[in-house]
């Protein structure tokens, strides 16, 4: 439908592409975690729940993950934010949600913060306080050595840990979203905790609201994934209809 997507260094983003109605000019891109990619299982599940409600969605994987092209040592949440804009820029004329889960997250406050052709957010597990994560995470493990939660095809860079300690957090940027946004969070997320969303959702402009998923992962697994997609595809329909 698109033909290839590259980023500012040249580099292809793999994506799948779900239809929804015909004559849509309504597209849901969702966007992973650190370490991975477009075909995690309740990514692929939200794809195909919004598709099947009419609502076309696009899922993809950063550069340096997945089947994109580039070297997973040079990920980091900024240059995720690029290839944001690299997917959004072949896309004129579409109303568009970003829905970003852990990491993820992090760049659609990013980007949403600085480009008006978002028109919707959905944060899903949404890391917040980035400098936070990556210390809790991967402090112990030496960057340029070690891995991340030991996957040999996940090495720990400095530039990752730089860039997270930069960041530092996106909750100061909540009041630069001037768009509807959900987040959604499980109760048991021991990867990214539930306080994130609680610090992003008191400094949120209106309108935004906050779904907590009783006993729900990180990944929202199991009969988990069911109840995260039905919430983020109810709200979608609300949120498209009322733009008009």
């Amino acid at each position: 439908m698109l033909g290839d997507i590259t980023n500012a260094q040249g580099e292809r983003i793999d994506y799948t592409f779900h239809p929804g109605k015909t004559s849509s000019k309504d597209i849901v891109i969702i966007g992973h975690g650190v370490t991975g990619n477009k075909d995690r299982p309740f990514v692929a599940a939200l794809s195909e729940g919004l598709s099947q409600a009419g609502i076309p969605a696009m899922r993809i994987s950063f550069s340096g993950n997945g089947a994109s092209g580039g070297n997973f040592v040079d990920s980091t949440i900024t240059k995720e934010v690029a290839d944001l804009g690299s997917v959004l820029d072949v896309l004129p004329g579409r109303r568009i949600c970003y829905a970003g889960h852990s990491m993820g997250g992090a760049v659609g406050v990013l980007r949403a913060s600085q480009d008006d052709r978002i028109k919707l957010l959905v944060s899903l597990a949404g890391m917040v306080h980035t400098k936070a994560f990556a210390e809790r995470e991967f402090g112990a493990v030496r960057a340029g050595e070690g891995f991340m939660w030991d996957e040999p095809a996940c090495p720990l860079s400095q530039a990752y840990m730089d860039d997270m300690a930069r960041i530092n957090s996106v909750a100061n940027l909540a009041p630069q979203i001037k768009v509807p946004w959900l987040l959604v969070h499980g109760t048991e997320d021991d990867v990214v905790p539930i306080q994130d969303s609680y610090d992003v959702f008191r400094k949120a402009n209106d309108p935004v609201e906050l779904i907590e998923i009783k006993g729900a992962s990180h990944v929202f697994a199991a009969e988990f994934t069911e109840v995260m997609v039905e919430k983020v595809t109810s709200w979608l329909r609300l949120q498209f209809a009322r733009l008009g």
